[in-house]
């Protein structure tokens, strides 16, 4: 059955603040967890009970030793990840304010996962495989970026769908406008997007998601997923758009959110085997959205990105006591 999710990119080490409300300067201590964007994508996807890989390279170091025990641990294939001697994995250092909103500090100068590249992608990696996800941060202009492009052109040559989520990280660019410049041809090839609207002015010029979908979804995208926080989130199709307001929670920690809401939304397509997205009814678009709604909001209620994420029984039970 080829339902299994292909993640490529960055996976890190966040250092998360032990007490929140603090500048970064201001931190004593912290508390490491695995993350990385699209690594969280997969090990929501994984979690909530479909199988996935991830592609990328750590350093031959304890920081990559424990990525790859927190992906194992998580059930997700880690035989793919390629181990580098010359590069470091990277590091994240998190400020976390009051109300759970982040602040990044990035140490990824000499990334392993940026030397990643073409010849590392396996030839048969997608043979099982529904669907690859990518996120921006690993596309600066490196091997990485390549191999990105070679598993993309993998994906549309054997039918596998392509998912997006620019995930945009200003500070790890040195040219904003080459920023949105890849992120806009990257767009072209996605089958879903799922863009934020934090970022909807920067990448498309547009301040109301309407003005932007058409633009959107004039090339191979079927869906524009349109997050909006705690006040829900949109899909827009062809045939126009479905809504899902958002859950209301006592927030911790946002780290991951973002993730974990594509995330379960990626599981439902792969659980019930799509094939024709355009073939998916409101009724069900709506109940998907609801369910990553739920998924990321339960999320936020704990600490991390990865760690935090429920399994399909646990999002459940909790989205029935909500809606007591």
């Amino acid at each position: 059955m080829k339902n299994k999710l292909c993640g490529i990119g960055e996976a890190l080490i966040d250092f998360i603040p032990e007490v929140k409300g603090q500048r970064l300067k201001d931190v004593p201590s912290f508390t490491r967890v695995a993350g990385g964007a699209p690594a969280n994508v997969v090990g929501a996807v994984t979690k909530l009970g479909i199988p996935s890989k991830f592609l990328t390279k750590l350093g031959d170091d304890p920081f990559g030793d424990y990525i790859v025990e927190v992906l194992d641990q998580a059930g997700i294939d880690t035989s793919n990840i390629e181990r580098d001697q010359e590069g470091e994995t990277a590091l994240a250092f998190v400020s976390l304010a009051a109300d759970g909103n982040r602040d990044f500090k990035f140490y990824r100068k000499n990334s392993a996962d940026l030397r990643y590249n073409v010849e590392d992608i396996p030839t048969d990696v997608l043979d099982d495989c529904g669907m690859i996800h990518f996120c921006s941060v690993d596309l600066v202009e490196s091997p990485m970026k390549q191999a990105h492009k070679k598993l993309i052109d993998m994906a549309i040559a054997q039918n596998v769908k392509v998912s997006f989520d620019p995930n945009l990280r200003f500070s790890l660019w040195d040219d904003l406008d080459q920023l949105k410049e890849t992120v806009n041809e990257f767009l072209d090839y996605a089958d879903i997007i799922k863009i934020s609207d934090e970022e909807l002015e920067f990448i498309t010029g547009y301040t109301d998601i309407k003005d932007a979908v058409p633009g959107l979804l004039s090339k191979r995208a079927k869906y524009v997923v349109y997050t909006k926080g705690k006040d829900g989130a949109e899909v827009y199709t062809k045939d126009g758009v479905v809504e899902a307001s958002g859950y209301t929670v006592d927030v911790r920690d946002t780290t991951g959110a973002g993730d974990s809401f594509i995330g379960a939304f990626l599981y439902c397509l792969l659980r019930d085997e799509v094939e024709d997205l355009n073939s998916v009814s409101k009724e069900t678009l709506h109940s998907y959205l609801d369910f990553a709604n739920a998924y990321a909001a339960n999320t936020t209620t704990k600490e991390g990105a990865l760690a935090a994420m429920a399994d399909a029984q646990e999002v459940e039970a909790w989205m029935a006591q909500l809606k007591k």
